[in-house]
């Protein structure tokens, strides 16, 4: 989602929501959680469990509007910590199940998440592994290889979906499990975002036509072997990095376990070279149908960007939505 917070990316800021659902929580967490607050929690991790004995710098990150971020330089090394003064820990308990998803997977260099929790004076801290960007978005080949590693090795024997609920920028995501994709994405990804366009716009032009797409994009999927692979789901380019030795970096995700060809729903602001897709169906072959099924994964994302920042995004998510009647004659 454009707009959403990475850990030294730029971008332009956008309008936020300022309520979030209360999410729910997994028991496997492969983060710590706060089982004290002092004054300054913060502080008083780095300075136990994050084996620190001073902190030598605190050095505020830019980059983005939904939360603040800041560096901090100690004699154990560097961590990366986002705070936010309104919303409870539950975002960032998501934010942290997703970067150690895919952390687990040994794949892709992500941010290591070690802390969540609430600030004493309302709001929530992450704290993770800080990671030293190079100067470039990385080696497009590198990383459409290391991302299909990822979508290889990361499965889910429970279906598709989420241990929790997440947020795509500052919009809900749902995540219940699904044994069915078409299901699934029909249901939490297209048919929810269709729901806020109404609520939000009255816009009842967009939920039809919508409702009709999701009702009949069956077809799309015939003869389609999809299995549950972890995505990172907001993966455009302010999400994209290197480290300082080049390798390719991925950061601020909305994880869930879908349809690999569904990671590619950022596409139109990712900058993904032809090297780049070269490389990832080398490793996860291209399946029969995808062209046509492309646009439907913009779909969601073009939904999205209606939602939260208005008409600019409309006629590109109606455009998708009435070339698809066509098509499926519907």
């Amino acid at each position: 989602m454009v707009g959403h917070v990475g850990i030294i990316s730029s971008g332009s800021c956008f309008p936020v929501l300022t309520r979030l659902p209360r999410l729910a929580f997994t028991e496997r967490k492969p983060f710590a959680t706060v089982a004290a607050m002092g004054d300054d929690p913060i502080r008083e991790w780095i300075l136990s469990e994050g084996k620190a004995t001073r902190i030598t710098r605190i050095s505020p990150v830019g980059g983005g509007c939904i939360n603040s971020a800041s560096r901090y330089d100690t004699d154990a090394g560097s961590f990366f910590v986002k705070t936010n003064r309104r919303i409870g820990p539950s975002m960032f308990e998501a934010e942290a199940l997703g970067l150690g998803a895919m952390y687990e997977t040994g794949t892709i260099h992500v941010p290591r998440p070690f802390k969540v929790g609430p600030l004493p004076t309302g709001g929530s801290f992450i704290i993770m592994e800080f990671i030293e960007f190079g100067a470039s978005r990385g080696n497009q080949p590198v990383l459409g290889k290391k991302l299909a590693e990822m979508h290889k090795a990361g499965k889910s024997a429970k279906g598709f979906g989420f241990d929790v609920d997440n947020t795509i920028g500052s919009t809900p995501q749902i995540n219940t499990w699904t044994s069915d994709w078409v299901q699934f994405y029909g249901e939490h990804r297209l048919g929810y975002q269709l729901k806020l366009a109404l609520e939000q716009y009255g816009d009842r032009s967009i939920y039809d036509k919508g409702q009709r797409l999701v009702k009949s994009m069956g077809p799309l999927f015939k003869g389609v072997v999809i299995e549950p692979c972890l995505l990172h789901g907001d993966l455009w380019s302010g999400n994209i990095s290197s480290d300082k030795n080049g390798e390719p970096v991925i950061l601020d995700p909305a994880c869930y376990y879908g349809h690999n060809e569904a990671e590619f729903g950022m596409s139109w602001c990712a900058g993904f070279a032809g090297a780049f897709y070269d490389a990832y169906f080398k490793v996860m072959p291209k399946q029969p149908g995808y062209e046509k099924r492309r646009d439907i994964y913009l779909l969601y994302h073009y939904l999205n960007h209606y939602n939260l920042f208005g008409s600019g995004y409309r006629s590109s998510a109606m455009s998708i939505i009435d070339d698809y009647l066509r098509m499926l004659n519907a």
